[in-house]
């Protein structure tokens, strides 16, 4: 699967909240806050563990579905969420190891 200049544009900008949602007001990306250094490390931190909060939070809310007592909206919407913010880690991984490989290919 190929990332295009694009989409990481798109997942950058959502990573760091100055996307905009469905709704056409800007929001956040779950929460997402950049770090206070401004740092791309802290922004990859912060955008791991909003991830793993998501991945958890949709976890809890399917494992209520099956006991039978969540509701079916909330989990789809849990599991929404978490899969929205595990493809904006892979798309940013992905452009991430793709600029590595473009300066490992540079001649000097």
């Amino acid at each position: 699967m190929s990332i295009g200049a694009l989409d990481a544009t798109a997942a950058y900008g959502r990573a760091l909240g100055i996307g905009k949602d469905g709704f056409g007001s800007a929001t956040p990306a779950g929460g997402l806050a950049a770090s206070e250094d401004g740092s791309f490390a802290g922004l990859v931190t912060s955008l791991v563990s909003s991830t793993a909060g998501s991945l958890r939070t949709a976890e809890a809310a399917s494992a209520k579905q099956v006991a039978g007592k969540g509701d079916l909206i909330d989990t789809v919407t849990a599991m929404g969420a978490a899969e929205t913010a595990l493809d904006t880690v892979v798309a940013v991984r992905d452009r991430v190891v793709s600029a590595y490989s473009e300066i490992m290919r540079m001649q000097i």
